[in-house]
């Protein structure tokens, strides 16, 4: 049998080098394709390990967060004082559901600089700060910290003596106005919308504010300082609106150097209330320590792209319904529609001149459900459930059948509803209603009974009874100032202003045109006029809609906007709020499969709106935003 050799050949390991290489290189290429799809752009050299990485890795991770429990502060207080106690044990709280890691910290810790060693800062009622301690900290925040401050910070030395609001000046660009007298046992303190801090609050929301800390409001001086509140409350308070509530911020944020603040003019613990109160305060201070952390922010935009916020002409036709043709003709130049509250009982004695009405807006009903006694408001006189629904009800079929279309809003005859009125509203088919009561926002509020919904909407400024028959104003230029400051107050909150006229006052030959001058300002002010009907339709679909955004990587954004609703919404702006300056923003999606979406960004800008259409019902859609940081 013949036996085969082989002889074995020799190995080549340069080959072998090479091949391995190249495996080792692929895997290296494919591993960073990987990171890109999860998060964005990214440096390399930042997935070497550094000096805080190694520490991490050995003493685990440490707080982010120091929270200052000033001695100096204390020594100020009366013999016994529970105060510095309860108000360190509120912070702890608040920051223990947010699962957020925090140090407890000294004023000598500051005074060594530890301070340092933390990304936020927050001085809770560190009234008493020593002279060496406000230096580091302003190092800190000039050099990228940030800080979160209440009350009169550092407005007194070491030793207890006054020395006076220079870091409220100097550091956060403030100008003290007042303290807030305790004679009123809470304040009022109304929040701006479409803020980054006030994300996902109802806009022109007012806290509850217990006044036994006594707060302080000041007035922004700084650019680089933006207002977030008011405590001026114009249904109680005299005054020129505009004037008030720019002396009367409660909160601001803003930069100093390369570092942040947020500074609040009241103590975390004095907010009280029912418990929207504290949802939103919590939501608030989450949004807060978000934005001192670097974390993007997005919302909803409240209104239609382009429009700063909503106004409604709503005349109230209950009794002179002759000079309401004053009004038409300012209506048709203008080119604004109308909406019509009209007492059905009017409506059939004046079928010619009512029937008119349709040409220049919508109609809805003015419907008497009964009063309330202000003397006693505890005391509700309006009709039961049974009269109500009649009413409204009949008042509804009567206005149909003089218009020809269908009646989907009311308004109570005295401005008020109640539980009962709700209910006969949506069993009448009414979608929604206007009304004069005290609500929690300067926006429409959706009210949910079951599978239904209805809107409410409340007059959110003066109307002509109030202006003319009140006031006594009877000279259109004292007329148009006293509007123009609610439409002001308005703007600055980001609501919805509703001018409520009727023909025997403000549409009177002699006042008329204060009508048109309103008009022409909120025109001007970037205001979306339009009817009530058209509000509800925008919110209807608004409402539904849920975002979410967290931070991929050193310049990615995730964003998923879902509707959980039963219609398609269309015509959604979402801003994010970067919270760093950026330059060429991308935009792609999680699956290939995703509808597109248009944006705008200002070179250079923080914020980025995205235009949503189009998203079904159930529909859920996850965007990538990439950009380039930059210190332009």
């Amino acid at each position: 049998m013949e036996i085969i050799t082989y002889k074995r050949g020799r190995v080549n390991q340069a080959l072998l080098i090479f091949v391995g290489l190249l495996i080792l290189a692929g895997s290296v290429i494919t591993y960073l394709f990987i990171l890109y799809g999860v998060l964005g752009k990214f440096n390399p050299v930042s997935l070497l390990p550094d000096s805080k990485v190694i520490r991490t890795i050995f003493n685990g991770s440490g707080s982010q967060i120091a929270i200052l429990n000033s001695r100096y502060t204390e020594n100020m207080l009366p013999n016994g004082s529970s105060w510095q106690n309860d108000n360190l044990s509120t912070w702890e709280k608040f920051f223990g559901t947010s699962k957020l890691k925090f140090d407890i910290i000294s004023d000598e810790s500051i005074e060594k600089g530890k301070l340092f060693d933390y990304k936020i800062l927050v001085l809770p009622g560190s009234r008493s700060l020593s002279d060496l301690e406000i230096s580091q900290i302003k190092k800190y925040i000039n050099n990228g910290g940030s800080v979160f401050a209440t009350s009169g910070i550092a407005s007194y030395s070491q030793d207890g003596k006054w020395r006076g609001w220079e870091f409220l000046s100097e550091v956060f660009g403030l100008k003290f106005t007042k303290e807030i007298a305790s004679d009123e046992n809470t304040k009022m303190h109304t929040l701006r919308g479409e803020l980054a801090i006030t994300s996902n609050i109802p806009t022109g929301y007012p806290l509850k504010v217990a006044t036994w800390d006594h707060p302080i409001s000041v007035e922004v001086l700084d650019p680089r300082t933006t207002q977030v509140s008011f405590w001026y409350n114009y249904r109680l308070e005299d005054g020129l609106e505009r004037e008030e509530i720019k002396k009367s911020a409660g909160i601001v944020y803003g930069t100093y150097g390369t570092g942040k603040f947020v500074w609040m003019g009241f103590e975390i613990n004095s907010v009280i209330g029912v418990q929207d109160d504290y949802i939103y305060f919590d939501r608030l201070f989450r949004n807060s320590i978000n934005w001192l952390n670097n974390g993007p922010v997005a919302y909803i935009k409240e209104w239609p792209d382009g429009y700063a916020a909503a106004a409604v002409i709503s005349p109230v036709i209950s009794e002179d319904t002759y000079d309401i043709r004053n009004l038409l003709n300012i209506l048709d130049s203008e080119g604004v529609k109308g909406t019509f509250f009209v007492d059905p009982d009017k409506a059939e004695q004046n079928k010619g001149l009512i029937q008119g009405l349709s040409n220049y807006g919508e109609i809805a009903s003015l419907v008497d459900i009964g009063y309330l006694i202000f003397a006693n408001d505890t005391i509700n006189h309006l009709n039961d459930y049974n009269t109500q629904f009649a009413k409204l009800k009949g008042a509804k079929k009567t206005l149909e059948s003089i218009f020809g279309s269908e009646v989907s809003g009311c308004y109570p005859y005295y401005g008020l509803f109640d539980h009962n009125t709700e209910l006969a509203l949506i069993n009448s088919g009414y979608k929604y209603v206007m009304s004069d009561s005290l609500t929690d926002r300067s926006v429409p509020k959706i009210i949910i009974r079951g599978k239904n919904r209805l809107l409410s909407m409340t007059t959110t400024a003066r109307d002509d009874y109030e202006v003319i028959r009140d006031f006594g104003l009877i000279q259109p230029e004292f007329q148009f100032y006293t509007y123009q400051e609610d439409v002001d107050r308005v703007l600055f909150e980001g609501g919805m202003y509703i001018m409520k006229i009727h023909p025997e006052y403000q549409c009177k030959p002699e006042n008329i045109i204060v009508v048109k001058q309103i008009i022409e300002d909120l025109k001007k002010k970037n205001f979306w006029i339009t009817t009530a009907s058209e509000i509800r339709k925008w919110f209807s679909k608004r409402d539904y809609i849920e975002v979410r955004v967290d931070k991929r990587g050193e310049s990615r954004v995730s964003l998923t906007v879902s509707n959980p609703g039963n219609e398609i919404v269309n015509q959604s702006v979402i801003q994010i709020d970067l919270n760093e300056k950026a330059d060429n923003i991308s935009l792609s999606s999680e699956i290939i499969s995703t509808v597109t979406a248009s944006f705008e960004h200002q070179k250079g800008s923080k914020t980025v709106k995205l235009f949503i259409n189009d998203l079904k019902s159930g529909e859920s859609r996850t965007y990538y935003v990439d950009y380039d940081k930059t210190n332009v």
